[in-house]
C-alpha cells in the first residue's frame, strides 16, 4: 500500500481515503480501477463506517474483506476508500461528518446513500468501478441518482466477510460502473463465464404499484425505453397481487413496504444497537433519528412479519422463472435536492416509496440491474430489470438483449 493521503471533509469528496493497492495478478479486470465504500474492510486501514466516533474505537482491519480479495486477484487496482453515510443507515448520501459527494451530473442534487461516495466516484471518472453495499437501494438509488450502471447481486452470492453487517438477511455486496462491460466483467468474477442467452420465450412483468409510486416525470422519462423491452420479451401488466396473492381488498406496496421496515429495523438494532447504547457516539440529527426508530420498532410481531418475509420469498420465487422478469423504475423520482429531506423519515414521501420499489429484490432475494437510460427533470433517471434470485446470470444476458436492441454501446 503507498500513495495514501487522507482528504479533507469537504461537502463534495466522493473519497474519504486516497490509496493505492496493486493487483495480485492479471485477470479479466486488468488495468481497471476500483474504490472501496468505507463499510468493506481494507487490511491495514481503519473502516470509518461513515462516523468519527466508530473509526476512533475500531482498530485498523487485519484483512481486506473477502470480495475486495476477488477483484484485486482478476487484476483491478484499488485507489481509495468511499464516503458512506453513517453506519450505511440512510438513502440521503448526505453524512452530517463527511458531506454530500458531488453528484455530477445534477450538482444541486444528492448522490444518494448509502453507497454515497462509490457512486459518486464512478460518477466522476475517478475510478472504472466501485464496490458498495445494498440493503435497502443503497446502490440501486445512488446508481439511479448519479446516471451509472448498478448492479445489486442476488443475497449470497458475494462474500459479505469482512463487511460491516446492517440489517444481514437483507445485505448485499454490490457494485457500480461506469460501462455496462465493465459491470458484466464484474458479473463473470462471480458466478464464472456468462451463459449463452437463452433463446427460450422470455416475458418481462411490470408491476402496476412500482410504477404508480413513480412521478409522472419519471415515468414519462422510461417509456421510449420500455417500448423496445417489447422487442426482447412479452411484456405484461400484472398488480403484485398476482404474485403475493393477497387479498384484493388490500391496495399499494404497504404489505411490502411494513415487512421489509420490521425485519430491517430489529436487525439494525440487535447488529449496532450495543455500540450506540454503550459508546454515545455523535451522530448527527438524521442518523439519530433513525437509530430511535430501530430502537422502538416493536419485536412483539417480528416472528409474524419474518414469517410473511419468507412467505413473500416464497411466492416470488415460485411466480418466475429463469425466463421470467420484472421491470420497475429505480426509484420513484429524479436525485431530491440537497437539504431538502426530513431527518425523520416516517414524514418522507420520498423514503415511503423509495423503499417500497426496493423491497422486492430486497425481500425476494433478488438480483437487480439499475440501467442509466433516462431523464427527467433534466436529471438521470434509471430503469431496473430484476430476476430470479441465483438468475444474476441471466439478467446480465437480457441486460446485454436490451442494449442491442436500442443499439447502445456498452
Amino acid at each position: 500500500m503507498n500513495n495514501e493521503s487522507t482528504l479533507p471533509s469537504t461537502s463534495t469528496e466522493a473519497l474519504t481515503q486516497t490509496l493505492t493497492i496493486a493487483p495480485y495478478g492479471e485477470g479479466r479486470l486488468s488495468g481497471l480501477t476500483f474504490a472501496v465504500k468505507d463499510l468493506i474492510d481494507i487490511a491495514g486501514y481503519p473502516t470509518s463506517c461513515g462516523n468519527p466516533d466508530w473509526l476512533a474505537s475500531h482498530p485498523p482491519a487485519v484483512a481486506n474483506a473477502v470480495c475486495v480479495d476477488q477483484v484485486l486477484a482478476e487484476g483491478a487496482t484499488c485507489i481509495g476508500k468511499a464516503v458512506t453515510d453513517q453506519l450505511a443507515f440512510s438513502l440521503h448520501g448526505e453524512n452530517y461528518f463527511y458531506g454530500s459527494p458531488l453528484n455530477p451530473r445534477a450538482p444541486e442534487r444528492v448522490s444518494g446513500g448509502s453507497s454515497s461516495g462509490s457512486a459518486s466516484a464512478v460518477a466522476q471518472g475517478l475510478c472504472d468501478f466501485a464496490i458498495g453495499t445494498d440493503t435497502g437501494g443503497s446502490v440501486r438509488v445512488p446508481a439511479s441518482n448519479c446516471g451509472i450502471w448498478g448492479w445489486r447481486s442476488t443475497h449470497g452470492l458475494v462474500s459479505v466477510a469482512g463487511v460491516n453487517p446492517l440489517s444481514p438477511t437483507f445485505d448485499t455486496v454490490s457494485f457500480f460502473a461506469s460501462k455496462f462491460s465493465v459491470l458484466r466483467e464484474l458479473g463473470r468474477v462471480f458466478f464464472n463465464e456468462l451463459a449463452v442467452a437463452s433463446n427460450s420465450a422470455k416475458t418481462i412483468y411490470f408491476v402496476r404499484e412500482a410504477w404508480d409510486l413513480a412521478d409522472k416525470t419519471v415515468v414519462d422519462g422510461l417509456q421510449e425505453h420500455t417500448e423496445v423491452l417489447r422487442k426482447i420479451a412479452a411484456i405484461k401488466e400484472i398488480s403484485i397481487r398476482e404474485i403475493d396473492q393477497e387479498s384484493e381488498e388490500i391496495t399499494g406496496m404497504g404489505n411490502w413496504l411494513q415487512t421489509y421496515n420490521s425485519v430491517q429495523r430489529a436487525e439494525i438494532w440487535s447488529c449496532l444497537g450495543s455500540w450506540v447504547e454503550s459508546e454515545k457516539p455523535e451522530l448527527g440529527p438524521l442518523t439519530s433519528a433513525n437509530f430511535e426508530l430501530a430502537k422502538s420498532e416493536s419485536r412483539t410481531q417480528l416472528a409474524a412479519h419474518g414469517k410473511r418475509r419468507d412467505l413473500y420469498f416464497r411466492r416470488l420465487y415460485n411466480f418466475l422463472s429463469v425466463n421470467d422478469f420484472i421491470c420497475i423504475p429505480t426509484a420513484p423520482c429524479v436525485a431530491p435536492l440537497k437539504g431538502s429531506l426530513p431527518a425523520n423519515r416516517q414524514k418522507s414521501d420520498y423514503y415511503q416509496r423509495a423503499l417500497s420499489m426496493t423491497s422486492i429484490a430486497g425481500i425476494g432475494r433478488l438480483p437487480q440491474i439499475s440501467m442509466p437510460i433516462g431523464t427527467a427533470d433534466g436529471a438521470p433517471i434509471g430503469l431496473s430489470l430484476l430476476s430470479r434470485t441465483g438468475n444474476d446470470e441471466g439478467l446480465f444476458n437480457l441486460v446485454h438483449e436490451f442494449l442491442q436492441a436500442i443499439d447502445r454501446a456498452f
